[in-house]
């Protein structure tokens, strides 16, 4: 049991640094860019290609390296992965060209298969009962980093664009460092599988993922959900720009509660509600209060009622780690690996597609006349709501299906 808590803990570390190396960059990406670009519009249009490209390397390579981390152990993989990425951040820091900035973010998108192996990891090592609460710790990591990441890396940038990087790349090499010592295996020799690239093919792997015990509705749901999620986070700074008039600093404190509201449910109170409610019944409640919450983020008249919507709706940050560990528990043991990359190349997927089509919404209805004052300017969210309500409706007829045929692995 020490063993277990210790390799947990290890992999939140690894996550947790993780996203404060990814969010170290987000202040100083476009400065980054527009080193290299002569106008805005080629550094916006440079910047959106080096967005996509990262989600595009980790839709491909989170499968593969979920498959290799089934064939040669979760330990080997992710180390490699967190040495590769701060690389990366070494390469970024010191390009000399878009080509190289270029080919250094899709290095960071290859090796960004430390969370799908990381939650692969945590499979293996917790049992049913713990499992989503073992996720929830992930979710957590997450919000934790994207609190700190970003406001250190605006720190940073405001002395040199290129520090964040290098800081970035320190957290990762001194995490695989400790991680060498500490980390052991999870994967036992007699549950691994051999390796297929036909199989770990990204495609491949959402369909037998899909086709797996008949989860495709369930897949769909979750598919949904993370569209909803990376809509809002594309367009929640413009839109508050636009309607609001809140400065980076307003923009700031607010994503500060909205990680908060995130570690407080995900690693405080994910263990007792899941005891309450039920692995089954804390995902449809968390699919509600996501759908309740971009409906009333669109209907929001003034900046001040989007904290009181996230404390109404504190509850929605639920949503993720119990569909997760119902998805976990539904793959063999020896599938965790592909299992997870799958799901990770679902989440690469949406936020690819999530800024052209929150932005477009934006653009389209912020531009109208006089839409700032009308529920038009709410338009991206009521588009999230539509598609997290499509994913709660999914899920709950997916649910009934489930409780009358129980199937899984503990």
């Amino acid at each position: 049991m020490a063993a277990t808590r210790a390799s947990s803990s290890f992999i939140f570390i690894t996550i947790l640094l993780d996203v404060i190396g990814f969010g170290l960059i987000i202040p100083v990406m476009p400065k980054m860019v527009s080193k290299f670009t002569t106008s805005d519009v080629e550094t916006n249009n440079w910047f959106m290609v080096m967005t996509a490209s990262y989600g595009i390397m980790q839709f491909f390579f989170s499968p593969i390296l979920g498959a290799l981390s089934d064939k040669f152990g979760r330990r080997p993989v992710i180390l490699i992965s967190i040495v590769g990425l701060g690389l990366d951040f070494i390469l970024q820091g010191i390009a000399w060209s878009i080509p190289v900035l270029f080919a250094a973010r899709l290095l960071g998108g290859i090796t960004g298969a430390s969370f799908s192996v990381g939650s692969a990891y945590i499979a293996d090592v917790t049992t049913h009962a713990d499992r989503a609460k073992g996720f929830g710790m992930i979710g957590m990591a997450f919000g934790i980093g994207f609190i700190v990441g970003p406001a250190l890396g605006g720190v940073l940038g405001n002395y040199r664009p290129e520090l964040p990087f290098f800081a970035a790349a320190a957290f990762s090499l001194l995490n695989a460092l400790y991680g060498l010592f500490v980390l052991p295996e999870s994967l036992p020799q007699n549950m691994r599988t051999p390796f297929s690239l036909k199989k770990a093919n990204a495609f491949s792997a959402l369909k037998g993922l899909v086709e797996l015990k008949g989860l495709g509705l369930f897949i769909l749901a979750i598919a949904m959900t993370n569209l909803a999620q990376f809509v809002m986070h594309s367009v929640w700074v413009r839109y508050t720009e636009t309607r609001f008039f809140w400065t980076p600093q307003d923009n700031g404190i607010a994503l500060l509660a909205v990680g908060m509201s995130a570690a407080i449910v995900q690693g405080g109170l994910l263990g007792v509600l899941i005891k309450k409610f039920g692995e089954i019944s804390l995902a449809k409640i968390g699919l509600f209060f996501c759908t309740l919450e971009f409906v009333l983020f669109g209907l929001a008249p003034q900046g001040f009622y989007m904290y009181i919507i996230l404390g109404v709706c504190i509850l929605a940050n639920a949503a993720g780690p119990a569909l997760q560990a119902h998805a976990s528990r539904r793959v063999p043991p020896d599938k965790q690996g592909i299992a997870m990359g799958s799901l990770t190349s679902i989440a690469s997927l949406s936020q690819v597609a999530a800024p052209f089509l929150g932005l477009s919404i934006l653009s389209k209805f912020t531009h109208a006349p006089g839409a700032l004052q009308t529920l038009e300017a709410g338009m991206p969210f009521f588009a999230s709501a539509l598609l997290q309500f499509l994913a709660f409706a999914f899920a709950v007829y997916y649910f009934s299906k489930e409780l009358s045929h129980p199937r899984g692995y503990a």
